[in-house]
């Protein structure tokens, strides 16, 4: 039954983390012939509804799933032929037009939820952002060639080449009436210099403070954070003139732009902070095999749609740095629209509009997510980061579990580093030096260690341990070297004395005469710390080995874990090895003094070799115990998710971190599934782990069981 249960834990586990690595499916289930040139698409969010705009100034808004696909609904003509069209961030759903002359209007095709009687309506609305008023965006006489266009509740960005390439920026402030409540916008424009550049797109940062401009091979960045003096702060040589660049787009966050070029390669910028502040970079490349026709990415995730000229089309992930499907259309697909949830997809050809159901659930997990390095967007270089969540919609979820398997291993390494020693060399005096008066007295005194709750511990580890070692830490070192000195001076001095005063304590309770010596040193060790900090280290540990060290000090770190814990292993390690040693037959012992052998050399060769299946099995119980430890390190830990063996500093282990974020994880989502994952790994461990113990026990067991 026991087996059983392991293994229906094992394939349960496994349930719940597979679908993590299920690739995207994409699947067409409707298309319908179109006329015209698709200047922009979208769809609602229950994938029912969808919009099209065409070069003609038609406005469609059609049924895009079910029977009824392909069905218009309303058409709206927004007044003539479209000359130029600038998409806002495709959660926006808004776009900037130019219809004739100078002027641009901002439209925003929408889907307005009503509830009635008869239930859920969804009625398709054309709305403007910012009025239905006109922006002119540059001087009289001149015709809107090429757009850029961003909003946000503060104001609006309106990027215009006019044709005589000249580049202008139109700036809208928006100002509340406070009587009304409507929103009242001021303009401004500004000629950005060009210097000469032959400008192909425009696109603008929402925090409206940086544009980007394509000029064949090279990416221009300018900085509007004060419109009046723009500056070109970078100019980035994006690729060669051999492979000019075919497509731009901006990730979910705006902190990504995407290049799409002629050879097929679709590479990812973003600003790194360097030595000249925050620089782009390139990051990685995505390979589409055919030259970028058009890229489209999710509203609030990281991934992206790539089309190719010869019908290619494939879903990748940035973060996971994977390409999650793809499928071949017999004409080259010229634009695509995710559904918000991204669960859809709107794309269109020369000659028809398709809509393809999209299962993607977990894009942003992988091997390399997961247990490689990778780098996020705004970080300096690759590296293992657990950051589950966020305030941010747009957020970059970063889930590598190497922190918390490191974690794990380093909480577990300080536990036993401290428990192994104190609970075996405590094992071997009980059950072979030890009179049987005081180990009917001390063995059970161990054990009732065991049973108090870890929650108890964690408690006091967290709450009177750690600032005690933060306040006396000179002290604790003082303790942790002095006490093992005082042990051997005080075992040679008793050593040294009479034989007469050595006869009157009865053999076997020598160990008691350590008490009075311990407690006084220790006594002295803490009662020395402040004078200790004030002469060696200025008079403030933590300061002096953070600045004069640069050794990072958190108040809960690897100390009090290894401390704590260690408090918490050391029962089951003492106890299973004091029951090898005592077990050991007793004619062994008998027969090695009766040769001449004396106790150290009996204990050495004898009794540990016979006992050595059974102490290494206490040590690894103890290892398991530590390695499963949930509540010591989450709470006497900061939980912070590093890599580092100082054992100044914190963790976070793969135990803790299930339970504090399991209660605030999604059921189903990539966060939920992970965190199953971390407790598959931490099973799959110490299952693999006591297995090798078990092997090596057996073999011990055979090897010695002829003494």
């Amino acid at each position: 039954m026991v087996l059983v249960a392991l293994l229906l834990i094992f394939f349960y586990l496994l349930y719940v983390v597979a679908p993590l690595f299920k690739g995207a499916e994409l699947e067409e289930e409707h298309s319908w012939a179109v006329e015209g040139q698709t200047l922009a698409l979208g769809l609602d969010e229950q994938n029912a509804l969808g919009y099209r705009l065409d070069a003609a100034g038609k406005l469609d808004f059609f049924a895009a799933n079910g029977d009824q696909a392909g069905q218009p609904l309303t058409s709206l003509d927004l007044g003539g032929p479209i000359s130029a069209l600038a998409p806002a961030l495709p959660v926006q759903q808004a776009y900037a037009i130019a219809q004739s002359g100078n002027e641009v209007r901002i439209i925003k095709p929408d889907f307005q939820v009503n509830y009635t009687e008869t239930g859920r309506e969804t009625v398709p609305v054309l709305s403007f952002p910012l009025g239905e008023e006109a922006h002119q965006v540059l001087p009289e006489g001149r015709t809107v060639k090429l757009l850029g266009f961003e909003f946000n509740n503060d104001g609006a960005v309106i990027l215009a080449l006019g044709d005589t390439g000249r580049l202008w920026l139109t700036r809208l402030e928006a100002e509340e009436n406070f009587l009304t409540g409507e929103k009242e916008w001021t303009e401004s424009r500004v000629e950005l210099a060009t210097d000469g550049r032959k400008l192909t797109a425009l696109r603008v940062n929402p925090n409206l403070r940086q544009i980007y401009a394509l000029a064949g091979h090279q990416l221009v960045v300018y900085d509007i954070s004060d419109p009046q003096n723009a500056e070109l702060a970078q100019v980035l040589d994006v690729t060669d003139a051999s492979n000019p660049v075919t497509a731009l787009a901006l990730m979910s966050g705006a902190n990504s732009l995407l290049i799409g070029t002629q050879k097929g390669i679709i590479g990812q910028w973003f600003e790194v902070v360097g030595e000249n502040g925050r620089r782009f970079r390139h990051i990685r490349d995505f390979k589409l095999g055919q030259p970028v026709q058009s890229l489209t990415t999710e509203f609030n995730r990281k991934g992206f749609v790539a089309t190719g000229s010869q019908g290619r089309l494939a879903l990748f992930h940035a973060t996971s740095e994977v390409e999650l499907a793809e499928l071949n259309n017999s004409d080259a697909i010229l634009m695509s629209a995710y559904a918000p949830r991204a669960n859809g997809l709107l794309a269109v050809d020369g000659k028809q509009l398709h809509f393809f159901h999209l299962e993607n659930e977990h894009p942003e997990v992988s091997w390399k997510a997961l247990w490689q390095k990778v780098w996020y967007e705004g970080y300096k270089e690759p590296d293992y980061v657990w950051q589950s969540t966020s305030g941010s919609d747009d957020f970059e979820p970063k889930l590598s579990l190497m922190p918390l398997a490191f974690g794990t291993i380093k909480a577990a390494f300080y536990a036993m580093l401290f428990a192994t020693p104190l609970a075996l060399a405590g094992a071997v005096y009980t059950a072979y030096f030890m009179s049987a008066g005081m180990r009917r007295f001390i063995k059970p005194t161990v054990e009732i260690m065991e049973a108090l709750p870890t929650v108890i511990l964690g408690f006091l580890a967290g709450l009177w341990l750690a600032p005690l070692v933060e306040d006396h830490l000179p002290g604790i070192i003082t303790l942790l070297l002095v006490l093992p000195l005082t042990m051997l001076a005080t075992a040679f001095a008793w050593h040294k004395m009479p034989e007469r005063i050595r006869h009157l304590v009865p053999d076997g309770w020598q160990a008691l005469l350590l008490l009075p010596p311990l407690l006084l040193m220790g006594y002295l060790s803490m009662a020395m710390s402040p004078l200790l900090e004030h002469w060696l280290f200025d008079g403030d540990t933590r300061l002096y080995v953070t600045n004069e060290w640069n050794i990072s000090f958190d108040q809960r770190n690897s100390l009090v874990v290894g401390i704590a814990m260690g408090f918490a292993v050391i029962p089951t390690i003492f106890t299973i090895a004091e029951d090898a040693v005592f077990s050991v037959p007793k004619h062994l012992t008998q027969g090695s003094l009766a040769l001449g052998a004396t106790p150290w050399q009996t204990l050495s060769r004898v009794v540990l070799l016979t006992a050595s299946p059974g102490i290494f099995s206490a040590v690894m119980m103890g290892l398991g115990r530590a390695v499963g430890e949930t509540m010591i390190v989450l709470m006497a830990t900061g939980n912070t998710a590093i890599m580092d063996w100082n054992i100044f500093e914190g963790m976070r282990t793969l135990s803790a971190n299930i339970a504090v974020e399991m209660g605030e994880s999604e059921v189903g989502s990539s966060h939920y599934r992970v965190l199953f994952l971390a407790a598959f790994v931490l099973f799959v461990f110490t299952f693999l782990f006591n297995t090798v113990a078990e092997f090596i026990r057996q073999r011990l067991r055979e090897k010695y069981s002829s003494l």
